[in-house]
């Protein structure tokens, strides 16, 4: 089972066995390698051995279903792979809905425009939407999920324009779902993505190439 097999079923609400064991697949490219965390089951890609995976895992000091999203096995992963690591973000998905957005949006199709650039640093097949006071990004991600990222200005917040990004993506993605990381702590956003009818699916720690 590849990657991207075990994302689709993911957002069709088809998950790994919750058998308390770990799954390592290949990459699907240079740029994305990480962990997902599902319900009592573990998923590693990296080009990296497999045997290396599982011996740096036990002989982390901590609950053999904890230790992949233990800190020292993801120093221990960016020390092997020269990867940097941001945080570790809730995974949530939703299916696509036709019609219209349920707001104007403006495509950006200056490619070197700041955000356009900054998003191809993470994401392949990029597109770019304004709307007034926010912003909306989709673009193929991890084992080539469409993957979305909002921005609303400071000035609007509270408005339910984050709601409305949210779903608009919905509306805009050239697939069967949509996938949208959240930082757990930022509450706001992951109420924002709940709110427009995104699930939770598991976590995910992305390792970064420099």
């Amino acid at each position: 089972m590849t990657l991207r097999d075990i994302l689709d079923a993911a957002a069709k609400g088809v998950f790994p066995a919750p058998d308390a064991t770990l799954t390592v697949v290949p990459q699907m490219n240079a740029r994305d390698a990480g962990v997902l965390a599902f319900t009592a089951h573990t998923v590693v890609f990296t080009d990296e051995p497999g045997d290396w995976v599982r011996e740096t895992l036990a002989a982390v000091d901590c609950d053999a279903l904890a230790a992949p999203m233990n800190a020292r096995f993801l120093a221990a992963f960016m020390d092997r792979t020269g990867r940097a690591h941001d945080t570790i973000d809730l995974l949530t998905a939703a299916p696509a809905l036709a019609g219209p957005p349920p707001l104007e949006l403006r495509e950006i199709r200056d490619r070197e425009h700041p955000r356009v650039t900054r998003a191809l640093t993470h994401r392949d097949d990029v597109r770019v939407w304004e709307a007034d006071g926010g912003v909306l990004v989709l673009g193929r991600g991890v084992g080539g999920r469409w993957e979305v990222a909002i921005e609303v200005d400071e000035d609007v917040r509270h408005r339910g324009l984050g709601r409305q990004l949210a779903l608009a993506a919905r509306h805009l993605v050239p697939a069967e779902h949509v996938w949208a990381q959240q930082s757990p702590g930022n509450a706001r956003s992951v109420r924002v993505f709940q709110a427009a009818g995104y699930r939770p699916v598991g976590s995910e720690a992305l390792m970064l190439a420099l």
